[in-house]
């Protein structure tokens, strides 16, 4: 899955580059920050996905 270590700037601009629509990615950056926050961790569990 994910790794322990901080997030990385260059995966998450990568991550928005992916070609989605624009709403889309909103959801999933609000959901997998959600994730975050609520386990405590630093990944959500989805790496490929904006947001993680």
């Amino acid at each position: 899955m994910c790794e322990k270590k901080g997030p990385e700037p260059n995966k998450a601009f990568a991550n928005l580059a992916k070609p989605m629509p624009w709403r889309r990615k909103l959801h999933l950056i609000l959901v997998n920050n959600f994730r975050k926050l609520r386990k405590r961790q630093v990944c959500c569990g989805n790496p490929d996905q904006p947001g993680c």
